[in-house]
Formats: structure tokens, sequence, C-alpha cells
């Protein structure tokens, strides 16, 4: 079985070496040492979320603090294809619960929308709270799967700032497919973009899935005429909590991520 990750916030891991010793300590090292109970020759993998993953042995557990002594720094390289989950606000925790899959199944990074039928309305405050539920969530998701790249998360956007960032993204060789049950064409037939080759850009693929009440007609012209093909699962019609992190999962196999 593999070692249960945990994270080092805002520590880089890139340059230390196997032998050394690496101190687990904050709400991370007090999750490991009091919650998770790891004693002495257990293993345990620390990443910091750019791609450097510690694997360790625990030599030590005090309070909230657990001393590693560290057995291997592996680094895992930045994907070739950007899959950006752009997701619709949707009431309930039917965002978050979609955030947390798609992640778990390969996202790189997550894209609040504040689409037209969205019930739920970030402003102010909530704004701040509520997309700091969603990043709290991707860590959670980043720790289950065992990553080590943080998918980060954006500010919410609205329809035209999503078809700007569209026609952005397909100029720049990317693509978007927004998922919708009347489209034509299957997500599986969409062409994805070709991988970055060395010292390349990574190119980017978003998937855009639309809120409980779908997608308007107008929002769903602004996106096309930016560049974005409307793109269909399959024949039957997937919650919006449920649709991203298929999308997503299919994908990655198309990809070649999980081969």
């Amino acid at each position: 079985m593999s070692a249960p990750v945990f994270l080092a916030d805002g520590t880089s891991l890139a340059t230390l070496a196997p032998g050394g010793t690496y101190v687990l300590d904050g709400a991370e090292g007090r999750h490991a040492a009091v919650v998770q109970r790891k004693r002495v020759g257990e293993r345990i993998d620390v990443v910091d979320g750019r791609g450097a993953r510690l694997r360790c042995v625990v030599a030590a557990a005090e309070g909230s603090e657990v001393r590693l002594t560290i057995e291997d720094v592996v680094a895992e390289p930045a994907p070739d294809v950007v899959l950006t989950l752009v997701q619709a606000l949707a009431k309930g925790d039917r965002d978050e619960l979609a955030v947390e899959a798609a992640v778990e199944t390969g996202a790189d990074a997550v894209l609040p929308w504040q689409a037209e039928r969205s019930v739920v309305v970030w402003r102010g405050d909530r704004a701040a709270k509520s997309r700091a539920r969603w990043v709290a969530t991707v860590r959670a998701a980043v720790k289950q799967a065992r990553r080590a790249w943080l998918p980060p998360v954006g500010d919410a956007v609205t329809t035209p700032q999503l078809a700007a960032r569209v026609r952005d993204v397909v100029a720049a060789g990317g693509a978007a497919y927004v998922l919708h049950e009347e489209a034509t064409t299957v997500l599986g037939a969409a062409p994805t973009p070709p991988p970055a080759g060395a010292g390349e850009d990574a190119p980017e693929l978003l998937v855009v899935v639309g809120p409980e009440g779908g997608i308007g007609d107008a929002e769903l012209r602004a996106l096309s005429d930016a560049g974005a093909v409307a793109v269909r699962l399959g024949p039957h019609v997937l919650r919006t909590s449920t649709a991203g992190p298929v999308a997503v999962a299919l994908l990655s196999e198309r990809l070649g991520r999980w081969a």
C-alpha cells in the first residue's frame, strides 16, 4: 500500500536529499502525530504541491511534530496538458463534491464559474469564504489521491470572463469542451491538444460544467463563438456534481495518465 501524503505548506522540497531529516509540524504534523498516531518506522510521503515528493520513514513523533528520515526525493513532472475543471457554482455542496472528485481523478486546476443559472452567488465576504472552502476541498482531495501537484483554484469568473479565457486558451493551442446534453459530438471523439514538448508551455484543456439548471443558449453561443466545443458524455444526463469528474476521468485516460 502506498504511503499517506502530507502537504508541506509554502516550503520547497526539491533541494532536500536522501539521508536528511525533515520535520513535519503545524496542522499537518498534528494530523500525522495526534490524529493518525503515526509511529516510529511507519512510512509517510511529504509533497510540496509543486511536484517534489519526499519518501520518508518516521524517526520520532512528539506532540504535533513528526521527525522524518528522508529515504528518497522524487521530482514528478508537471502535466504536459493542463486539465482545468470549470465548475459552475451550485447549491448545497454539489459544486464542492464535483471539485473533490475531479481533483482525485486528475484535474490540474479548478476555476469557479458564476453561470447565469447558478442559484448560488459569490459576492464579498461570501466569495472569499466559499473559495476558501474549495481550496480546502482541493487540498483534501490531493492528499486522498496522494498527488504531488496541488491544483490552483482561481477566482470566480462570469460568462464574459470565461469566454475571454476560452478565446485565449484556444489561441494558445489549447481546447475547451462544454458539457451539454444536446451536443452531437461525443467527448471521446473530440480532439485533445497535443502534449507540450521539452521547454514548451503546456496547452490547457478546459472542461466546462454548468449548474443544476443547465447552460443557457446565450451562454453556449458565447462560449462557442470564443472557440469552445459542445460535447456530451454519453446517452445519460448527469448531475453537475458528477459530470465534471466523469469527464476528467475519461480525459485522464485519453491523455495517458492512467496507463
